[in-house]
């Protein structure tokens, strides 16, 4: 028996070890349920993840259930991706031989935050989210965020070309953007948006996106119109994305470090926007070039500290040279026609600078302090002379004449000669810091932050204009003017003369301090409120003239949000607040560009009221005993008024902006905006838009009028597709209409006196693509795909319905009448595009 005992004993121990070491040698495995906003399980979600150029992929079966085998001791990014939800990821899973780890999760509809979380404060906060892989896939002539914006009832843009807009009234200088909870700026001597080539953000970096129209907390800063709020991703591996386009491209790169403590990203971009331009009604000879490079790096040492960088160096070359431009405008009846030849050039280039560093670190669980330094560094020149000479008339609309189409009888006849030469450079250093705490449900934030401002600003522009060989003066010149028949005594002065050198610095202290609660009410409802008030100091000097006084401001805002419990897809948002905008160095100088240091901050206060509401569509059974696909939508609507005082008015030349810095006049805005946004089909995000606005100023005294950004009407849609039989075709189409903009005037003219309006902007981007590798399409079993994490091919068709749209007028006399004719300036017409999309 002892034998016997002594064997059994020795199989058991090999037995254990044998099964031991062959655990020790078996892949690790995850596994799970994954299930839907109800609870149901998924069929058909794709579990892959990436290593070493190669793609391992499980598919959850009819219960919802995965298994997938892992290497062992790395780590790796799990992805969960499903047409009908949103793309998930595991991040850093690292496992042992023989390891076992269950991962059961929910996974939610594509159409972002749809049902209404206790956990998710954004809703509450009046913030918007933007998915940033939409950005990269829509088709518009920017492809920037500032894109998908335009699609807002709240936000308008009537030029394609501009990365620049302008919300619920407010003009381009009115809207705040931040990058990891740093300011960002715009260059200052763009008056055109064939200027505009990139904006600071390089939507292949970034991880989330938000977006605020009013309304918003005492976090952000002392602007009257908006905030967007922009975050970078620390990647986790190596990663790389491509894009090609006919308009430019660019190319990202990312990785980490094996223990993770280092993490970088980089970005290089190029633009040429002469497919663009070239095809404006203005003849030239134009290369414009844009290009940038831009990094974020991060370093974590422990679980205290964590240090970033985030720095951008970009240059701007805008090379112009117009030949020829005809210009049809009028009536069936009484067609007209502007011919001018052209001889000059212009020569603009901006080269900025720009690095930040921040140190957070965590003092406990619940507290956290934030260090922010940045500097910000922008020469710009504007050089130009472009003489254009011109002939107003009639157009021969007799189609069997031989001069048809051609000015018959001119009506005007004369030259304008353009003088420029215009340098900035300025330096912008911010030191911030922030505090974060947290306790049972409550929630405090505050920081303090000091900026200085230096600038160093030449103006030297003119403007002749010559009229049939008689030079004209400018309305305040009075001098008796009869030739031919009597000679002109008067003096002999330019029709525009800016001449100006400013030596500016400026600094401010302001700071903020806010509170926010969460609170379960004993009637099921659930309670947001968020308090806090905003201070602002800051005083202006000179070299070239008198100091300014010191002046402060403060700004009490307020948010209000309940869900409540009889409908838990519903929300119930009140905001408003005082909201100041101490003036920003363009916002001293007058329209003579003579800096007047005591012009106070402009004031808006804002009201919002809000209601969001989710709901599903669909899911219901035919006579045929089929059901339909269930669709989910969500319906925001927001009710705003915006009283405003001591306005800086301007004048608005495309996209340049002229202050007379004087707080002439008060204001106000009021409107409503609507936004639909779902599975409009299954799978895919879009929305549709509505908004109505309507704002006036009323200068001196003298009764209200249109503000220059007074658009009353505007719809924009967004809308995804797909082929089912061919899944892997897309289609995106972004659709924007717009009311017109007031006119403008010209220069010297009392604005009053002109009230006209711009044509109705209509404009049509559209998108196709084949995607032969993406999150949510079937993986191929092509080899050559297999290191592919993206890749598509795909047409772009700008302005679609080939709409002439216009931002400005160029005014021209009639000798004759000494009237002054409003000359739409047109904007691009339909351009084809191809578009290459890669990211291993």
């Amino acid at each position: 028996m002892k034998t016997i005992n002594k064997l059994l004993l020795l199989t058991v121990l090999l037995f254990g070890i044998t099964t031991y070491a062959q655990a020790q040698q078996e892949p690790p495995i995850i596994y799970g349920v994954m299930v839907d906003e109800d609870v149901k399980p998924i069929v058909g979600v794709s579990i892959y993840y990436d290593y070493k150029g190669k793609r391992e992929t499980a598919t959850t079966n009819k219960n919802g259930v995965y298994r997938l085998e892992l290497p062992a001791n790395e780590a790796v990014d799990v992805y969960f991706a499903h047409h009908d939800f949103k793309l998930s990821v595991i991040e850093g899973v690292q496992l042992k031989y023989g390891d076992k780890f269950r991962f059961d999760s929910q996974m939610f509809s594509t159409l972002d935050v749809l049902v209404i979380d206790n956990t998710n404060k954004r809703e509450a906060e009046g913030l918007v989210a933007i998915q940033p892989d939409m950005v990269a896939h829509i088709a518009a002539a920017t492809n920037d965020i500032s894109a998908i914006l335009k699609t807002f009832g709240s936000t308008n843009n009537n030029n394609e070309l501009s990365t620049g807009y302008n919300v619920r009234g407010g003009n381009y200088d009115e809207n705040l953007v931040y990058v990891n909870d740093i300011e960002v700026y715009r260059p200052f001597l763009i008056r055109s948006g064939q200027q505009e080539g990139l904006s600071f953000t390089n939507t292949a970096m970034v991880k989330n996106i938000a977006f605020s129209a009013g309304g918003f907390q005492s976090r952000f800063g002392d602007k009257l119109s908006s905030v967007l709020d922009i975050t970078y991703r620390k990647p986790t591996d190596f990663g790389a994305a491509l894009e090609a386009t006919f308009l430019g491209g660019s190319l990202t790169l990312e990785g980490a470090s094996k223990n993770k403590k280092w993490t970088g990203i980089v970005g290089a971009r190029y633009r040429d926007n002469s497919l663009l331009v070239n095809s404006q009604d203005t003849e030239t000879n134009f290369k414009p070039t844009f290009a940038d490079i831009q990094s974020y790096v991060t370093f974590t040492p422990n679980d205290k500290w964590e240090f970033s960088f985030l720095g951008n160096v970009s240059q701007n070359k805008y090379h112009y040279q117009p030949l020829y431009r005809q210009t049809n405008f009028g009536t069936v009846d009484d067609p007209q026609a502007l011919i001018i030849y052209y001889d000059g050039q212009e020569k603009d280039e901006y080269k900025t600078y720009f690095g930040a560093l921040t140190s957070e670190y965590k003092v406990s669980p619940d507290f956290r302090l934030k260090l922010i330094g940045s500097l910000y560094h922008t020469q710009e020149q504007e050089h130009f002379d472009i003489l254009g000479q011109y002939l107003l008339g009639e157009v021969d609309n007799n189609l069997g004449s031989e001069t048809a189409g051609q000015v018959q009888f001119p009506r005007g006849v004369g030259s304008q000669l353009n003088h420029a030469r215009n340098n900035l450079d300025a330096l912008i250093a911010n030191v911030e810091l922030k505090g974060y705490y947290e306790i049972a449900k409550n929630a405090f934030e505050g920081g303090i932050k000091f900026t200085r401002e230096d600038f160093r600003d030449r103006l030297y522009e003119w403007e002749v204009i010559d009229s049939a060989g008689f030079s004209i003066n400018p309305p305040f010149i009075d001098a008796p003017n009869d030739q031919p028949y009597s000679p002109y005594n008067g003096p002999l002065v330019p029709f525009q003369n800016v001449r100006a050198l400013n030596y500016v610095t400026i600094n401010r202290l302001s700071g903020y301090l806010q509170w926010s609660r969460r609170d379960a009410l004993s009637s099921g409802d659930t309670l947001y409120y968020n308090l806090g008030v905003r201070a602002h100091q800051w005083q202006v000097q000179q070299e070239t003239g008198p100091d300014g006084k010191s002046q402060v401001v403060f700004s009490p805002r307020a948010q209000f949000a309940v869900k409540p419990n009889w409908n838990s897809n519903m929300l119930f948002r009140l905001s408003g607040g005082f909201y100041y905008q101490p003036p920003f160095y363009r916002e001293l100088r007058d329209q003579n560009g003579v800096v007047q240091p005591d012009v106070k901050a402009q004031r808006s206060i804002h009201l919002v009221a809000a209601h969001e509401y989710g709901f599903t569509l669909g899911g219901n059974e035919n006579a045929n005993g089929k059901v339909s696909p269930s669709k989910k939508f969500k319906l925001v609507t927001e009710l705003y008024y915006k009283d405003m005082d001591d306005v800086n008015t301007y004048t608005l030349e495309n996209v340049r902006i002229r202050y007379r810095a004087n707080n002439d006049a008060t204001a106000y805005a009021y409107g409503l905006d609507m936004r639909l946004n779902g599975e409009f089909v299954p799978g895919t995000d879009s929305w549709i838009s509505f908004g109505y606005m309507k704002t006036e100023e009323n200068i001196n005294n003298r009764g209200y009028i249109a503000r220059p950004t007074d658009q009353r009407l505007k719809f924009g849609l967004l809308f995804q597709d797909y082929m089912p039989a061919i899944e892997n075709l897309k289609m995106y189409l972004n659709l924007v209409y717009n009311t017109g903009l007031p006119g403008g005037s010209p220069s010297y003219a009392d604005s009053y006196a002109y009230q006209s309006r711009l044509n109705d902007y209509r404009r049509a981007d559209a998108g196709f693509s084949y995607v032969f590798a993406g999150p949510q399409v079937t993986k191929s079993d092509a080899k050559w795909l297999q290191p592919f994490k993206e890749l598509s091919v795909g047409l772009e068709i700008f302005n679609l319905f080939n709409n002439l749209n216009s931002i400005t007028n160029t005014w021209v006399r009639d000798v004759y009448t000494k009237n002054q004719y409003g000359i739409p300036n047109y904007l691009t017409t339909r351009v084809f595009s191809l578009k290459l999309l890669a990211r291993i």
